[in-house]
């Protein structure tokens, strides 16, 4: 008799479990991307991004953004030059109306454009391999792992200099119903940097934190949000079959990170998870399964990090 097919909540805490046992269980925070820091900041829209989406954020003159900036790993005390530090992070919540409604859309992005895996069996069976060495035996039979292992991972720079990718798409949805699919792209004004072995051992353990607390007294550190259009017969549901970089991207805005948020280490901890399915008019979620699996795993990790 063949194993009933486990649901998406069952998966999305295996996933967060496989976690602890890779990280090691750290109380208060994150199963994954646990060092990090809270930032506050505006976004301001280009005319281009209301032609594509009737989101609020993006028919606005301004929007308050939350931003958390973060390392890869599972370990708060994760060096910054650690080679483990391989996939910074980048999420940003839009503040859509504050008390009592406190609307808000959030986009969570990493630093390379490569996942492991694009459907639900294959992400828990790289992170159960992870967690129980057998990556080699992975990815032998799975071609997505072992162009993610093989990726390019360089050393950032700095927070300020490093490019997020949002790895699965999303359609856009404009006032006249026209729907465009895309994949965000978040990429510095100041350029993009990174740094070599041999500079990246020389560096502090915080050093990326240390340097943006640093940039952020001579002014606000911007990106601009771009959205990568797919075209017809791209493939939008499956993160790890890539779009040809001839595709046109088109540029949604500026965020501009403008300060540290007081008391950030305490509100990393109480601040709702950030989700990436969209929930705003506008947006919609494409047919990728692995943005519901990665909400309902942020859902967990975010409970288990409040309830320490």
């Amino acid at each position: 008799m063949s194993t009933p097919a486990k649901g998406i909540d069952e998966d999305a805490k295996e996933v967060v479990d496989l976690f602890r046992d890779i990280f090691g269980y750290h109380p208060g925070f994150r199963a994954v991307h646990a060092k990090g820091i809270l930032l506050r900041g505006t976004f301001r829209p280009t005319p281009e991004a209301s032609s594509l989406s009737k989101a609020p954020h993006f028919r606005r003159q301004s929007t308050s953004v939350i931003a958390r900036l973060s390392d890869s790993g599972g370990v708060p005390t994760q060096l910054d030059a650690d080679p483990a530090n391989n996939q910074n992070g980048l999420a940003l919540r839009f503040l859509l109306s504050s008390f009592p409604h406190r609307e808000k859309t959030d986009i969570a992005t990493v630093s390379t454009p490569f996942f492991p895996a694009g459907n639900v069996p294959d992400v828990v069976g790289f992170f159960r391999a992870l967690a129980t060495n057998k990556v080699e035996e992975f990815v032998r039979t799975h071609p997505a792992a072992a162009a993610f292992i093989n990726a390019p991972k360089p050393y950032p720079a700095s927070f300020a200099t490093q490019q997020f990718f949002s790895i699965n798409a999303f359609k856009l949805v404009s006032n006249d119903h026209r729907g465009t699919y895309i994949r965000y792209r978040i990429v510095p004004k100041a350029g993009v940097f990174h740094l070599d072995e041999k500079e990246a051992a020389s560096k502090p353990p915080n050093y990326l934190y240390d340097e943006l607390a640093k940039k952020l007294e001579t002014g606000p550190i911007e990106y601009d949000l771009l959205a990568q259009i797919a075209e017809a017969g791209d493939v939008t549901d499956d993160c790890t079959v890539h779009w040809p970089e001839t595709r046109k991207l088109v540029k949604l805005g500026v965020v501009s990170l403008e300060s540290i948020l007081a008391n950030s280490d305490e509100g990393q901890k109480n601040l709702e998870f950030f989700d990436p399915v969209p929930k705003v008019e506008g947006i919609e979620p494409s047919g990728d399964p692995l943005i519901d699996l990665r909400s309902v795993a942020y859902r967990f990790s975010g409970a288990d990090r409040q309830a320490a």
